[in-house]
């Protein structure tokens, strides 16, 4: 399979470098998604693409009768201006394959090709999701919307996503049963008061000392309504009131976002945030009002799933590349979305530059990320091993 995958790297680097080179933010990717099209019709696949957005859905049918799995990969970049230093950098100002998602599109349009050479191994059917939107954009559930589910002919059994990340040495395989992901709810606190003049604080109902004071009452409202063995986090990362030194503002707004490792503890928070806040705003003579930006639910991998992919990792690579996943990270994915509906895992790959130390290379989101281009041919091995195991015909 290694090998296999190995004689594929000059295409999947191509694409990828093609991909990195022209960025594309959110939903729309019409470039994106015709390269991505270019590469696969030659290829016994069915086509579609989405209608509210830049998807593309490939299906191949193996040669025997079975069941659906599903592979993912995300396609959308970030708006960032790229500093990475790479010969194949953006050419778009503020836009950024910052992500690695333009390794996932090359990795899995790579896969396609090698399951597609081995159809007759095939018992059921392979269904290849390239989505738009994954950042902050919903775009797995505008997918779903438009019957990814039912593309294949049948529900699929299972899906499986890989994600790669510079914080691991390159071609190491980690992923872990349940709660992998966090989920991520964004939320804007306006406080409302009467502005003044700064020398008669009497006079005006000051916005900024309720706002101020909320800041402390929510992180440690995060601390004692959410058991310590349930893992969250509440960060404000913005805070405005004012336009000089001697007006009291109207208003005061507090901007940050909710992470939970579980649903119960999300809506715990998201609820506990509208009472801590209107409480506090009452005691200072002011009102407040909260908008929540509900994000991602939890990614939880099936334990099944996350020990299959797992297998096909030392099978594929080798059991010393394979390690278990301490803990779940606090940042958020949209494949939450897939695997509520259908069992599944999410898995990161490792793909730190060689000579760098995963612990102090730029993390993924940094417009100086860079990521060894060789943890693809591991990408391609275990994106295809994952079908063929899955789908083994007897």
């Amino acid at each position: 399979m290694l090998a296999e995958a190995r004689a594929l790297q000059p295409d999947t680097i191509a694409l990828r470098r093609t991909l990195h080179r022209h960025p594309e933010l959110g939903l729309d990717l019409p470039t994106t998604q015709a390269a991505v099209l270019a590469v696969l019709r030659d290829l016994p696949l069915t086509l579609t693409t989405g209608r509210s957005s830049s998807s593309v859905v490939a299906t191949l049918a193996g040669n025997h009768p079975g069941p659906t799995v599903l592979l993912r990969a995300d396609m959308d970049a970030l708006p960032l201006q790229e500093e990475s230093g790479v010969e194949c950098a953006s050419l778009v100002d503020g836009a950024m394959h910052a992500c690695g998602h333009d390794l996932h599109t090359a990795m899995l349009a790579s896969a396609a090709r090698l399951l597609a050479g081995r159809r007759e191994r095939l018992a059921g059917t392979v269904v290849f999701m390239f989505q738009p939107g994954e950042e902050s954009k919903h775009g797995a559930l505008a997918m779903l919307s438009e019957g990814l589910l039912e593309v294949g002919g049948s529900r699929p059994a299972s899906a499986m996503a890989l994600h790669v990340t510079s914080r691991l040495a390159s071609g190491t395989l980690q992923t872990r049963a349940d709660s992998i992901m966090a989920s991520s709810d964004d939320f804007t606190v306006t406080v409302h008061g009467a502005g003044g003049h700064a020398s008669a604080p009497h006079d005006a109902l000051d916005p900024v000392p309720a706002a101020a004071a909320m800041v402390g009452a929510l992180h440690t409202m995060t601390t004692r309504r959410v058991s310590a063995f349930e893992p969250a986090v509440l960060t404000i990362a913005h805070l405005t009131a004012g336009t000089t030194t001697n007006v009291i503002p109207e208003t005061a707004v507090l901007e940050g976002t909710v992470r939970t490792l579980s649903e119960t503890s999300r809506e715990t928070l998201l609820a506990e945030l509208h009472r801590v806040c209107a409480g506090i705003a009452d005691a200072y003579g002011c009102t407040a009002s909260v908008e929540i930006d509900r994000g991602y639910p939890v990614t939880v991998n099936d334990a099944a799933v996350a020990e299959r992919v797992a297998d096909v990792g030392r099978s594929v690579l080798g059991s010393r590349f394979v390690e278990p996943m301490p803990d779940p990270i606090m940042g958020s994915e949209d494949f939450s979305y897939v695997l509520s509906r259908v069992p599944g895992a999410l898995a990161f790959l490792g793909a730190c530059p060689r000579g760098s130390e995963p612990s102090a290379a730029p993390p993924n989101h940094s417009n100086r990320v860079v990521f060894d281009e060789d943890a693809m041919v591991a990408g391609v091995a275990l994106y295809a091993g994952y079908a063929l195991e899955s789908l083994r015909a007897s």
